[in-house]
């Protein structure tokens, strides 16, 4: 059995040593072939001279360079689409996704179960503030992206080859991983643990990052921020038909004319608000619609490590691929697979 590792990594200089120490001890007692997978998303420290130095002396270290900060969801999604393990688990490398997990995960692999999920029943080394907000995340990620995502439940899962492969189907640019497993419907089971603090760094993650995924999560998946603004606009205007008649009541039979200019104001300050917010979501919906509709690359890859090119990765752009025959392979640009840009130009020499 090959077991792959994949560690999204951003600035992460600090805590990989103590991961290098850790994670290869646990690995090594599962008594199984494994591989790691880090992904290097655009970090601006010494991570990738580190990651370097270890892929140099074991080569079941793999890297993968991005050519800038595409975020967390799309290096998982590159670490998922080269990963050759029978089972590939996702974890974070700043420790707080313990290691030791890895052994109880694999066992539940074995008893036939396509995803080992995490579940936290207690974070440490967080504030009552961010512990207030992560809860409210996963509150309102049932309620408006899926009812079967788990709460408390982050990326840190076990997938079988068989799930891997059919999120690999999944090539939409606006990405919410949890999201994308809840929808699959997979045997799922879920394994509770005591989350750590962090060995060493901060947290990447802030409170503005996080309403941004729930954003991106909220409309990649539901449609419920536009059925708001449609149910917002009919009370409103039925509020608008009852304003009107009571204005026609009070000015007919009781004698008194209809609110002054203040009230006036209010109104169409309420009206105009909920006008513009509405044509601000459907803007944003339509602005999705339009980054998808152009089908550009959900990552670039500057260079890697220990890494073979595959044919099997659409909407990626290999800048210096590790294999330069497969720029020459006609295959696998006619599938289309991987995407280069002297490989484009030749077709539109060609047509």
């Amino acid at each position: 059995m090959l077991l792959s590792v994949v560690l999204p990594v951003y600035n992460e200089q600090e805590v990989l040593p103590v991961l290098f120490q850790v994670l290869p001890k646990v690995l090594e007692k599962i008594g199984c072939d494994y591989e790691l997978i880090f992904i290097d998303d655009g970090s601006r420290d010494s991570t990738r001279n580190l990651l370097n130095t270890a892929a140099e002396s074991d080569s079941r270290v793999k890297v993968l360079g991005f050519s800038r900060n595409f975020g967390q969801q799309a290096a998982i999604t590159a670490g998922l689409d080269f990963a050759n393990g029978d089972a590939v688990v996702v974890m974070d490398a700043d420790m707080q996704d313990p290691p030791e997990l890895l052994e109880s995960m694999v066992e539940q692999f074995k008893k036939g179960f396509d995803v080992v999920s995490t579940q936290r029943i207690a974070r440490d080394g967080e504030s009552v503030f961010k512990k207030a907000t992560a809860s409210a995340f996963y509150s309102l990620m049932q309620k408006a992206v899926d009812e079967r995502l788990p709460p408390q439940c982050g990326d840190f899962r076990l997938f079988s080859r068989g799930a891997v492969q059919a999120i690999r189907k999944f090539r939409e640019q606006h990405r919410f991983m949890r999201g994308l497993v809840a929808w699959l419907g997979l045997r799922e089971t879920i394994i509770q643990f005591h989350r750590p603090a962090r060995a060493a760094g901060e947290t990447k993650y802030s409170p503005i990052k996080l309403v941004q995924l729930a954003w991106t999560a909220i409309s990649s998946f539901s449609a419920m921020p536009l059925k708001a603004c449609l149910y917002a606009g009919l009370s409103l205007t039925l509020f608008g038909v009852a304003y009107s008649l009571y204005a026609i009541y009070a000015a007919m039979f009781v004698a008194t004319t209809a609110p002054g200019w203040s009230s006036l104001v209010c109104f169409q300050l309420i009206f105009n608000g909920a006008t513009l917010t509405a044509v601000g979501l459907v803007g944003d919906y339509v602005g999705r619609i339009y980054d998808e509709s152009k089908q550009r690359p959900l990552y670039v890859l500057g260079d890697s490590v220990n890494i073979e090119a595959s044919g099997s990765n659409h909407r990626v752009v290999w800048i210096n691929p590790p294999d330069d025959s497969v720029e020459q392979n006609s295959h696998v640009y006619r599938t289309p697979q991987i995407y280069r840009p002297s490989l484009v130009t030749e077709q539109k020499r060609a047509a």
